[in-house]
């Protein structure tokens, strides 16, 4: 019997893994932005970077159409997400 944590997960699971941490982190970054009064810790916690691209026009002769822009804000919130998601999907799996 293998050891609790030591499994090999796919691609997909971290994959899932680190969306359900965007978006819990995403939650907690729009609260935080929503609830805590203006200050140090708000400013803080709530600062992120936003790297984008796009748009990317695709011409396929017959079909021709736009993706994006797509951006990713990335919060320290954001980042606490993630590491909440990781633990919790550590002591499931």
């Amino acid at each position: 019997m293998r050891a609790r944590g030591t499994a090999r997960h796919r691609p997909g699971f971290h994959a899932l893994v680190l969306a359900a941490g965007f978006v819990a982190g995403g939650l907690l970054t729009q609260v935080a932005r929503r609830y805590l009064p203006a200050g140090a810790v708000k400013e803080f916690l709530t600062t992120g970077v936003t790297p984008a691209v796009g748009p990317l026009p695709v011409d396929l002769v017959i079909l021709k159409f736009a993706l994006g822009p797509v951006a990713l804000d990335v919060s320290l919130l954001s980042l606490l997400g993630i590491l909440i998601a990781y633990l919790i999907a550590r002591s499931l799996f």
